[in-house]
């Protein structure tokens, strides 16, 4: 399992490790009521199947992927990631989260669904749990933002990424996420009646799936650790460690093909391309879903 540190307990079959870190477990706890993101009445293999292939960039990035391949999900929640990336292949999987009931609802999936090469580890994503260069691809969407602090989480978990490994990170943007700070004000003062009705995310959900509703609500409009990042600061980090800057969601620059392959490596575009792709994050579909960017990289 590609597991360094031994002072594990195996519990429910997740490897168990313990979190001292005050902020780690508080986040942690914060998911344990309510795991996020939460499985539709109707989600079944092939239903997330179905959802991974309608989404451009998780096909994308499992076809790229391949096969026979150690992929680790760092902040997996209940899995549905690692899940879909499991399905109809021999790659093996790793889904690693601070919360236990997140990975205990994603466990139970795969193991209604047969799903039998996916692995479940619960720790602190600053403790030193894998050992160093051991996977091919690493995965860590809306995670970051939820940590202490970024960029330290960020320069331990790319200790695991193997030389020529791939990286996926995903966080919230500082201009993007305009949209959702507004709400968040005014979830504060209305409730949760009046969110129902301005969060696009919501009004697209199935009325009787309460659990997705009230999940959806706690994460973006209660979470107790929140940051927000920019395209640059983002690229500074991949540039002080080594990381080669493939391709990004949304891109550098309007003016590229958004539909391009997104492990085709393309350029930074200009600081103003970058600022304009960020303020238009505001009034698309990024804005409207939590703003988080995503960059890809490739560790030399």
């Amino acid at each position: 399992m590609n597991i360094k540190n031994k002072k594990f307990k195996i519990v429910n079959e997740i490897v168990n490790f313990q979190i001292d870190d005050p902020v780690t477990s508080k986040v942690g706890n914060f998911y344990e009521i309510d795991p996020f993101p939460s499985y539709g009445i109707n989600d079944d293999r092939n239903r997330i199947l179905q959802i991974g292939d309608q989404n451009s960039l998780l096909k994308s990035l499992k076809t790229f992927i391949g096969f026979n391949k150690n992929i680790v999900e760092i902040g997996a929640g209940t899995c549905q990631w690692s899940n879909y990336f499991a399905i109809g292949t021999n790659n093996n999987v790793c889904s690693f989260d601070s919360s236990f009931n997140s990975l205990e609802v994603g466990k139970n999936f795969a193991k209604e669904n047969n799903i039998n090469n996916v692995s479940f580890v619960r720790g602190d994503i600053f403790d030193q749990i894998f050992h160093d260069e051991v996977f091919d691809f690493l995965i860590c969407n809306g995670v970051l933002h939820h940590t202490k602090d970024p960029y330290s989480g960020f320069l331990n978990i790319i200790k695991s990424v193997k030389k020529n490994g791939y990286l996926v990170i995903g966080l919230y943007n500082k201009i993007g996420r305009f949209r959702t700070k507004v709400r968040k004000y005014i979830y504060k003062i209305l409730g949760k009646n009046v969110i129902k009705l301005l969060d696009p995310v919501l009004r697209k959900t199935d009325k009787n799936s309460h659990d997705k509703i009230k999940a959806w609500i706690k994460d973006q409009y209660l979470h107790p650790v929140e940051s927000t990042h920019t395209f640059d600061e983002i690229l500074n980090w991949f540039d002080k460690n080594n990381i080669e800057f493939i391709n990004s969601v949304p891109k550098m620059s309007i003016f590229e093909d958004q539909t391009e392959n997104l492990f085709s490596k393309t350029n930074r575009a200009s600081l103003f391309e970058r600022i304009l792709s960020q303020i238009l994050m505001i009034f698309n579909s990024f804005g409207e879903e939590g703003a988080i960017f995503i960059f890809i990289g490739k560790k030399k």
